[in-house]
């Protein structure tokens, strides 16, 4: 299923409303791992749904958030997610799941609970049909255009806080309007532009980060070998499950590659982010196939990630044959891959 046929705005809002009606309090549940796009999301979804319904909302996460500009957007902006687990869920009559789908494999939805709300840009992988309300716009850049708009159409007052974070939601979402924003994402970003406190936004860009921050790149830059037309790296063992999609991203940059791999071990996980500068590539196609009969994965054209439980399987021969599977999808080259550095 893709995005929703065309309907009014005006009624996407009610219908939304309607969907938490008669509801007292709401969780809105992000994936485990948020980042700027699911926090501002789900905090702009709360403040929307309170000002329309009443409803007391909370949003929660069940990983961590490890990269220093997602830490420092929290501390900047005042907002104060909570980090949930199974016990705290029982005081939530309503559920809504933002940036994230049922099935996903990477939110905390509880067992045999069922969400009045899917709000998501990612393309959709299972039947979501039967429940209350859902959003999902495979074509939209960013979550936190959609739910800019469900404020907009309904006169919700939002804070300058939440404003700069849908703002820089959508800044590092589509890299500057440059990966996968469409029209909605270019006019909700130059509407939210003026309204944002941009020295916040500055200071979150510019945010510190430890020394094991430039160990672990160092790790990632000496593993990483060119083959074809990707760049592959493996960061080991890491404190911090973003630093894998963090470490895409920089490898992306390499001259001669358009596509850019990275894996890591975080608590018996095999993380795996997949990169692309190729337009109209779908990442998230192929890292499914790659992951297939593994684990899950799945994401948009240019980006896309993945979560390979390990169990008693040895993370090296996993990571080699992710690898494998990697070089047969992209890299069209036989020959041995060449050390990024010697």
């Amino acid at each position: 299923m893709n995005e929703p046929e065309p309907i009014d705005a005006k009624e996407r809002v009610e219908n939304l409303s309607t969907a938490f009606g008669g509801f007292k309090h709401a969780l809105i549940l992000t994936h485990d791992n948020p980042d700027p796009d699911a926090l501002a999301s789900a905090f702009a979804l709360a403040a929307t749904l309170s000002h329309l319904t009443g409803i007391d909302c909370e949003v929660g996460y069940a990983g961590i958030i490890g990269r220093a500009e997602n830490r420092a957007m929290l501390r900047e902006l005042e907002l104060a997610p909570v980090r949930i687990h199974g016990d705290t869920l029982e005081r939530f009559d309503a559920l809504a799941l933002v940036d994230t789908q049922p099935g996903f494999g990477n939110n905390s939805q509880p067992v045999g609970r069922s969400p009045n709300a899917v709000i998501d840009h990612h393309p959709c992988r299972q039947n979501l049909d039967g429940l209350p309300f859902v959003d999902v716009r495979d074509r939209y850049g960013a979550t936190a255009t959609i739910i800019y708009e469900y404020a907009q159409v309904g006169g919700v007052p939002l804070s300058t806080n939440i404003l700069t974070a849908l703002f820089y939601a959508i800044k590092s979402e589509t890299q500057e309007l440059g990966r996968g924003a469409g029209y909605a994402d270019q006019e909700a970003y130059l509407s939210l532009l003026p309204r944002a406190d941009k020295m916040a936004v500055s200071r979150i860009q510019q945010a510190p980060v430890p020394r094991n921050y430039f160990r672990a790149f160092q790790v990632g830059i000496e593993n990483a070998h060119l083959q074809g037309r990707i760049v592959i790296t493996d960061l080991k063992t890491v404190d911090n499950p973003d630093l894998v999609a963090e470490m895409a991203d920089f490898l992306l940059r390499l001259e001669g590659a358009d596509w850019a791999g990275c894996m890591g071990l975080y608590n018996r996980n095999l993380l795996l982010s997949l990169r692309t500068a190729v337009e109209d590539a779908h990442a998230g196609q192929i890292i499914r196939r790659v992951a297939v009969g593994l684990g899950r994965a799945g994401g948009h054209g240019a980006m896309a990630g993945g979560q390979i439980p390990l169990g008693e399987r040895d993370y090296g021969e996993v990571a080699a044959q992710i690898r494998a599977r990697l070089v047969d999808e992209l890299a069209n080259d036989t020959a041995a891959g060449e050390a990024l550095v010697l």
